[in-house]
């Protein structure tokens, strides 16, 4: 079946679109960071695969980190593992270390490599583990209230943060034309394993890849101000403002914190893109538009789907 005019000049002015930033981004680096709802809807995730597949024949060298939160807590519930949190983060004993591993490592990593090969990719799963690539070190959790001396100590296990990145390993993959995917699984100088955040792990990676763009798929339109617009015209130092008088707080502050430094370590941008939209990462890569929130050293410019 042929093209009408219109389907035809519409398919040319998206290729036309996009051809800058091929030209643009070819042989440079793009760390994805992959979660969220692209991560549990079906559609979603086949069209991140190709997404993802499609920067990589184009020239681009995408690098995947993953999460896998929800897939945790189905198992943790279905093994009648006891799930508690401190400040949002998931206290990780022995056992439920042992989960996280088989999860992350294991079922949600393999599926994500399978979906990228099964859409033309050629794509290799890892962990922090392997290679060395992420040595961690065990997070610290302070609470203090009025009535407390000296703040407690509370121990949450093995979360762990990144203390150093080998990326030896990501680069005999990255020139041999595969593409990374990894789970955020670090180890410590003890051998021991440690969950770590993946936003974090992702920001940790492309500062040291010097990347072109750090990706962080949310499940929010971008940064949003108090009335819920997408924030446009800031500069990292106006992020940090926004933090001290709350407008960026909760859930979102992590990401935000894991997006700037990660620009002020040497990444050209980082982006928080709205995971729910079809081919977020590709629309946020090649329009001029995008679906998130772009943030460079100089200044950030919202892109909102029109």
């Amino acid at each position: 079946m042929s093209l009408n005019r219109d389907s035809a000049a519409n398919i040319a002015n998206v290729l036309t679109e996009a051809l800058p930033y091929i030209q643009r981004f070819t042989g440079k680096t793009i760390v994805v960071k992959f979660g969220g709802n692209a991560m549990v809807d079906t559609a979603l995730k086949e069209q991140f695969a190709r997404d993802i597949v499609l920067m990589k024949l184009v020239g681009m060298n995408p690098v995947v980190v993953h999460g896998g939160g929800p897939q945790i807590g189905q198992l943790l519930e279905q093994l009648n593992i006891e799930s508690r949190f401190v400040d949002g983060m998931r206290v990780t004993d022995s056992q439920t270390m042992d989960v996280v591993e088989m999860v992350l490592g294991g079922s949600v990593n393999k599926e994500i490599v399978n979906l990228l090969n099964h859409n033309g990719g050629k794509a290799v799963g890892i962990t922090g583990k392997d290679g060395q690539l992420i040595r961690a070190k065990r997070m610290t959790v302070s609470k203090q209230t009025p009535e407390m001396t000296a703040p407690e100590i509370i121990d949450i296990g093995h979360v762990g943060e990144v203390e150093q990145v080998d990326i030896s390993v990501l680069d005999m993959l990255i020139n041999s034309d595969f593409i990374p995917v990894i789970a955020p699984i670090g180890v410590g100088e003890d051998g021991s394993s440690y969950n770590i955040n993946a936003d974090l792990v992702a920001g940790k990676i492309a500062e040291i890849l010097q990347a072109e763009k750090l990706m962080l798929l949310t499940n929010v339109a971008g940064l949003l101000d108090k009335n819920d617009d997408v924030l446009t015209g800031l500069s990292t130092q106006q992020v940090d403002s926004l933090i001290s008088d709350g407008t960026i707080y909760g859930g979102m502050l992590p990401k935000i914190r894991c997006a700037q430094e990660a620009v002020i370590g040497g990444v050209t941008s980082s982006h928080i893109i709205d995971g729910r939209v079809p081919h977020a990462v590709l629309l946020e890569i090649f329009t001029d538009e995008g679906v998130g929130t772009l943030i460079t050293n100089g200044t950030i410019t919202s892109k909102t789907l029109s």
